[in-house]
């Protein structure tokens, strides 16, 4: 019998802890509807530009609702992580991105596209790995 001098092989495997359903449903559903009214964001801006000056008032409009989702997001990430004792990064990811979407929405009252836009594609590209990281990386007591 031989003993194992690899470090990577001595480690133990993580295994993902199970959190309570409340704590893990909440943030999912949050980062889902966020997501989703990040991409509805996009369709609209997409429309506006395209010559529909209706576009904007629904953008706006879907904008509130948006940045509302992400508030509640920011809670139940705060929740998972503090009495849940769930990880940290899922609060701290959410909290640098309402600064980011805190930042768009004040370019985009100001018409200042050149900085609305591409911080969009950013918030949308980090909603989304947060939205997936919700539902293939945290397990319910449940399952």
């Amino acid at each position: 019998m031989s003993i194992s001098t690899d470090p990577v092989a001595a480690r133990p495997r993580a295994r993902r802890t199970p959190r309570p359903g409340w704590a893990v449903w909440s943030l999912r559903s949050t980062a889902t509807l966020h997501l989703l009214g990040v991409l509805v964001q996009a369709v609209l801006a997409g429309m506006f530009v395209t010559g529909d000056v209706d576009m904007l008032t629904w953008h706006r409009n879907n904008g509130g609702f948006t940045y509302g989702m992400l508030f509640f997001q920011l809670v139940a990430a705060i929740l998972l992580w503090r009495p849940v004792r769930g990880p940290a990064w899922p609060a701290l990811a959410t909290g640098a991105l309402t600064a980011l979407e805190t930042l768009q929405v004040m370019l985009g009252q100001e018409r200042v596209l050149i900085g609305h836009f591409p911080i969009g594609v950013l918030g949308f590209g980090a909603s989304a790995v947060l939205a997936w990281w919700t539902w293939s990386g945290l397990r319910t007591e449940d399952t």
